[in-house]
């Protein structure tokens, strides 16, 4: 018998395993079987537990699952350590606008607007800001939208989604795929986390709607996800020494970094911040957006720049193109090795998340 959703709240969401990325609801909804929605809390539940066909889908294409393991490495040539690598190099934007309304160097942004402009995208899935502190998925229709969507989903004005009154640095983008059900748009990039990468790949692999509609993956790297809840914002101002009215702009690198509006970078490492975690990610081993066409992070680059790595043909194709057009590579004459200590650091990064997700299902008793 297939597993359904009931088994993914007993073996998912109790445990507090859930990712809330919203593929289960997509997929369901894409269909018009109409049996999940999301609640207020962000996290997937019956709308109608009579509509539901036991079809054992959502619970396939769920992230934390390991069913279609092998079907999504096949699609993506995934290997040890941490997926396919074709290439590394480091990047920023050429436009200083888009520069400037982007992330380390905004050369996400620069790559989505280079393929819509070209005409091989018609629409990316995108994060934007609805209002201060709050950032949802969005379908980006027009160039003017996806420069809109530019910025750190960790700054104080394209801050945090907001599930119920609980801020987090996480915003379910697999949600908006729903459109593309019904023929909205049928070639689009998506930009993403490793978790909703996966479920991406899973639907991809299974070859559901609407995942066909996908033709770009660009992911980002990702340590964790935190939750700006009233009483973690209490204490992270207590831990940081600072008031949450002075904030100017919140990143995530190597460690939370916290600028000022006077200036001042208040540096926070991961290990101090335990409390403000999302419970699912400590069960997460990918840091790098392993079943990507192209990750991005600023991790092993300097400030104003983007470490990024090529995993399929079709990524590196893409950088390639984008590379002197819309991107600037970092000058290497005065470390030809830059690059590949870049990638050195990503992969010390993800060896860490790996092990670190290994001991904590070892002592949950899941693994």
């Amino acid at each position: 018998m297939e597993k359904s959703f009931t088994d993914l709240i007993e073996e998912v969401q109790k445990p507090g395993l859930c990712h809330r990325c919203g593929g289960c609801v997509t997929f369901c909804s894409a269909i018009n079987f109409g049996a999940l929605e999301l609640g207020q809390d962000g996290r997937p539940r019956y709308k109608d537990p009579e509509k539901c066909i036991e079809c054992g889908i959502c619970y396939m294409i769920c992230p934390v699952n390991h069913e279609l393991d092998n079907e999504t490495r096949n699609l993506v040539g995934w290997h040890e350590p941490m997926g396919n690598v074709i290439g590394t190099t480091v990047l920023r934007a050429l436009d200083p606008e888009v520069r400037a309304a982007g992330t380390d160097g905004g050369v996400v942004t620069a790559t989505l607007l280079r393929l819509f402009d070209q005409g091989r995208i018609d629409g990316a899935i995108v994060c934007r800001q609805t209002s201060p502190f709050v950032r949802q998925p969005a379908l980006a229709r027009t160039r003017e939208d996806i420069l809109a969507a530019a910025g750190s989903h960790y700054d104080e004005s394209h801050g945090m989604e907001i599930f119920g009154n609980e801020y987090s640095t996480y915003s379910p983008s697999i949600r908006a795929m729903g459109p593309l059900s019904q023929g909205a748009l049928s070639r689009v990039a998506f930009v993403g986390t490793p978790c909703q990468i996966m479920t991406l790949r899973k639907m991809q692999a299974l070859g559901i709607v609407p995942s066909d509609a996908i033709k770009y993956v660009l992911g980002l790297f990702c340590t964790q996800n935190f939750i700006f809840g009233e009483k973690e914002r209490a204490k992270l101002e207590e831990l940081g020494g600072f008031s949450w009215e002075d904030i100017a702009k919140i990143n995530v690198r190597e460690r939370l970094q916290i600028f000022t509006k006077s200036g001042e970078v208040i540096k926070i490492e991961f290990d101090k911040l335990k409390f403000m975690i999302r419970p699912a990610c400590r069960f997460c081993d990918d840091y790098s957006a392993e079943y990507a066409d192209i990750s991005f992070g600023g991790v092993g680059a300097e400030p104003g720049w983007t470490t990024a790595i090529s995993r399929t043909p079709l990524g590196r194709a893409v950088l390639a193109d984008a590379r002197d057009s819309v991107l600037e590579q970092y000058n290497l004459s005065q470390n030809p090795r830059y690059a590949s200590e870049a990638l050195a650091k990503v992969e010390e990064l993800s060896r860490k998340k790996k092990e670190s997700a290994a001991r904590c299902l070892d002592a949950s008793g899941r693994a």
